[in-house]
């Protein structure tokens, strides 16, 4: 019985942390060309969501093109905050 509730404790206790990641936190997003939606955090890191909604992964420094022409170059990486914010998106519709 002791361990069902250490293993139910330890599990509360890595969903809530999952969650602390701050997940509200896009400033501004842009429509690419392709489809894609590039969406920078206030922090100014910024992570891309393909045409399907699928977080993908971008290299630093890759050049990216607007739905308008505007050029916009990938800073950070940030694949685990959009794919954090996606999921629980879908978990309140």
């Amino acid at each position: 019985m002791l361990m069902k509730l250490i293993a139910s404790a330890a599990s509360v206790l890595i969903a809530t942390s999952a969650f602390a990641v701050d997940q509200g936190n896009v400033e501004k997003s842009y429509e690419l060309k392709d489809g894609s939606t590039v969406y920078i955090f206030k922090d100014g890191k910024m992570a891309m969501e393909n045409k399907v909604g699928q977080a993908v992964s971008m290299k630093e420094g890759h050049t990216m093109e607007t739905k308008d022409g505007k050029k916009i170059m990938m800073k950070g990486n940030e694949i685990w905050r959009l794919d954090s914010a996606l999921h629980r998106e879908h978990q309140t519709n």
